[in-house]
């Protein structure tokens, strides 16, 4: 068999990872999981550097321990900005989002 007809045969030869993600129809989800694991590393960070408890982080953002846990949670990707400005806000941040070219 050619490197031709395998290619044929097989679409995703040749391909990258991410084309084969799109093409599954799981590229944004895993991207949404990718960012919020980010912002959910980047918040604990910054909850250690001020030294927040989750108490008293979900207090200043006024909200539940649940709704912070589940902020917190990388493998949640459901998050407002509404909540993101007040966690930021919480540890003295601010949220900066922007698009920029696929």
């Amino acid at each position: 068999m050619t490197s031709r007809t395998i290619a044929k045969a097989n679409p995703h030869i040749g391909s990258d990872f991410a084309d084969f993600m799109e093409d599954e129809g799981h590229y944004g989800d895993a991207q949404a999981i990718a960012v919020k694991r980010v912002l959910a590393y980047q918040l604990e960070r910054d909850m250690q550097k001020v030294k927040l408890t989750k108490a008293a982080m979900a207090r200043r953002m006024g909200t539940t321990r649940a709704q912070l846990d589940r902020l917190l949670n990388p493998e949640n990707p459901s998050t407002t900005l509404q909540t993101l400005v007040k966690a930021a806000g919480a540890v003295g941040k601010r949220i900066k989002i922007s698009f920029v070219n696929a």
